[in-house]
């Protein structure tokens, strides 16, 4: 019934497997990948006529966990697997770079990856199965795709490289990145490290690289067995209607390019193209066709000006960063903001201080987390001077606000340390290239605006590369026609000190190592000189918050005294709560935070709890309240809800006294704790006391006789 075939190897100690032809035999390209006890099913399938009208390629990849690959059913009220979680986003994503770019440009036909996560053993993490699972999937469907691919992660422990670390081992390296590649070249890097030098990060590469090859190999040798017949694509020559847009285009495209502000320049680049759709309204060619020689004019322009004059399309040089405006504290109430502006791209940047009841709860395949640092990036469409929907965050803000996360979680403090909980919102107000990385500038300084003691300052730049043969160009602070027209989008962020991110991209067959050690080498020229911009505004955090950050005092009980604290069914931790104001956090090891912006309700707080759980010391001196009078002496509440009997041998040093004739009740009284009788109870004394001063009295030796 089924025709299976199968390729293995050892890969790093663990049997890889990749199987085609027993699931999902109606797809182009199916393919069972298992790396341990972790499987993946990848499907691939494309239609087999162009989508019309469509001047892009329409490739959508969607990666998708299942619960039961853990043996856990969904929570909440629906128990189904519904939107993806921002880890599926993020590593559709992750899929989605290395591939799109290896279809020859002429495909245009509707393509689905779709990848589905059917066993996890929590050891090998299935984003690395899913890009393997998915290259051989469209290796062997018949489309037209240039690879394989394959994919590793690397990690950094013990000044080593580990191949494909596991979860655990990662949370002790100092590095977590993600390469993927062909036989040939690197296509895609994502990682996030703890300031790494940038020669450490070009040898991660290279590592991860090399030890991904006997995976491409692989995937090589079943598609001898398994792949369908290659799709023809039969490009159109239009060699034709390119002289003719050219004709129509060039010199108003030059002018156009020549424009150093972005409207200026988006204004004449539109009316050349209404120049040509008006020569070429015959009806002879489609919109889709004029459309791509318009772009390949515009291309040829903007990179033979970079590879043969050494311009680009603002004026600058390949190196200059663009002018740089850093401004912190602009909106009043909030815990920290930053405005920062490089050329014509800005982000406002927003911190909010808050407790741990406002961390984020994670629910993934590995286990539900609590994640303290939060990251929001959102890009309106006034941003770039458009009209366009509002909505819900989509893939490209999750996947900005991913990156620029990684580049400023590595100088967090340990929440040990600051016990707050950490939101970081970006809104790009303006963006002409490298939103991503302004939001990591402006992110750090508004961290520190709001007091947040990060260990360093961090910066980020995109670099850009136009290849043509074997002569390039690397760019410094790209701009967003040179990441429209050009050849790659390469991010680097990091502090003085090394590497915190980088993110690399390729729209054409990869790039030399040459090629990435000068982007890694400008681009720290270009950090460096942030960061000398962003230290003109704030260069540390600062030493008060905004009063209207909560205050978080910590203090520390007996785990036996838990239960008194939060009372039969929360009833004791609720009352506190409602009548002092204050947030209240309790641990199970007895830690207790206690948050507010005002600190007397902070006090309030404390005193009750300490009250309740606190053990009173001897020798201390207590403010009390008389609560009952006796015959024999008086009752005093004076350690939260604990009481104490003063003696009326303890009340005064005359002892023909009444103890109604000394003290009322519900009168506050001063008292010093005098030790414990046979039964535990406690034992006062008022006489050795100052009731006005509640310092001690000097008394003689048989004072407390």
């Amino acid at each position: 019934m089924f025709n299976i075939l199968k390729e293995e190897i050892d890969w790093n100690g663990q049997k890889l497997t990749l199987e085609t032809g027993q699931v999902a035999r109606q797809a182009d390209g199916a393919v069972v990948a298992t790396l341990g006890e972790t499987t993946v099913l990848a499907t691939a399938v494309f239609s087999k006529e162009a989508k019309p009208d469509v001047d892009f390629f329409p490739l959508t990849i969607n990666y998708q966990e299942k619960t039961y690959a853990v043996g856990k059913i969904p929570g909440g009220y629906f128990k189904r697997e519904s939107r993806p979680s921002e880890e599926e986003v993020l590593t559709s994503r992750l899929i989605d770079r290395p591939i799109r770019p290896l279809f020859i440009d002429e495909f245009r036909n509707e393509t689905q990856v779709i990848c589905t996560v059917l066993s996890h053993d929590l050891d090998n993490q299935s984003d690395i199965l899913s890009i393997i699972a998915a290259s051989a999937a469209l290796t062997l469907s018949g489309a037209p795709f240039l690879g394989p691919v394959g994919a590793a992660r690397v990690g950094f422990v013990n000044d080593e490289f580990v191949l494909n670390p596991s979860a655990h081992t990662l949370q002790d390296s100092k590095l977590d990145l993600v390469v993927s590649g062909t036989k040939d070249a690197v296509m895609m890097v994502e990682s996030e490290a703890k300031e790494l030098t940038e020669q450490q990060m070009l040898d991660a590469v290279s590592f991860g690289h090399e030890q991904m090859q006997p995976v491409i190999d692989m995937i090589i040798r079943l598609a001898e067995k398994a792949a369908k017949s290659p799709y023809e694509v039969k490009p159109k020559d239009n060699a034709d209607l390119m002289k003719r847009v050219e004709d129509i285009c060039l010199e108003p495209l030059k002018a156009a390019f020549s424009e150093t502000d972005k409207q200026a320049r988006s204004e004449k680049i539109s009316a050349a193209k209404a120049l040509v759709t008006q020569g070429l309204a015959d009806g002879e060619f489609s919109s889709v066709e004029i459309a791509d020689c318009f772009k390949k004019v515009s291309q040829s322009i903007v990179r033979n000006d970079i590879l043969q004059k050494k311009t680009r399309i603002d004026g600058r040089d390949l190196t200059t960063v663009r002018p740089i405006d850093c401004q912190v504290s602009v909106l009043p109430r909030t815990h920290g903001s930053a405005l920062f502006t490089r050329g014509e791209t800005q982000g406002l940047l927003v911190t909010t201080l808050g407790t741990s009841d406002d961390e984020q709860m994670m629910d993934s395949l590995n286990g539900e987390y609590r994640e303290r640092f939060l990251l929001h990036y959102n890009f309106p469409p006034y941003s770039v001077g458009e009209v366009g929907r509002m909505g819900s965050p989509g893939r490209r803000e999750i996947g900005h606000g991913k990156l620029a996360w990684r580049a400023l979680n590595a100088v967090l403090p340990e929440k040990t340390d600051f016990p707050y909980t950490i939101r970081l919102v970006s809104e790009i107000t303006e963006s002409n290239g490298s939103s991503s990385m302004a939001t990591v500038c402006g992110g750090s300084l508004s961290l520190m605006d709001a007091g947040v003691p990060l260990s360093r300052p961090v910066a980020g730049v995109a670099m850009g590369l136009i290849l043509e043969g074997s002569d390039f160009a690397v760019l410094t602070d790209i701009l967003g026609d040179e990441d429209h027209l050009g050849d790659m989008d390469f991010k680097v962020a990091g502090t003085d000190n090394g590497v915190t991110a980088l993110q690399m991209d390729i729209k054409v067959a990869g790039i030399t190592k040459e090629i990435m050690q000068q982007a890694l080498s400008q681009a720290k020229d270009a950090r460096l000189h942030i960061l000398g911009e962003m230290a003109k505004a704030l260069t540390e955090g600062r030493s008060k918050f905004s009063s209207n950050v909560p205050r978080i005092e910590q203090i520390k009980i007996s785990p036996d005294k838990i239960r008194e604290v939060i009372g039969s069914g929360g009833k004791v931790i609720r009352s506190i709560v409602e009548e002092t104001g204050a947030k209240i956090d309790i641990n199970d090891d007895g830690t207790i935070k206690i948050a507010s912006a005002d600190p007397e309700k902070i006090n309030a707080a404390k005193d009750r709890i300490l009250g309740i759980a606190a053990e009173p010391e001897i020798g201390q001196i207590y403010t009390g309240k008389v609560v009952k009078i006796m015959d024999f002496g008086a009752f005093v509440n004076f350690f939260g809800s604990k009481d104490g009997l003063v003696h009326v041998s303890q009340m005064s040093f005359d002892r023909n006294v009444s103890p109604k004739d000394i003290v009322s009740e519900g009168q506050s009284v001063k008292v010093k704790l005098i030790g414990f009788d046979d039964r535990g109870k406690v034992k006062l004394s008022m006489k050795i006391v100052d009731q006005e001063t509640g310092e001690e009295i000097k008394q003689p030796e048989d004072a407390l006789n």
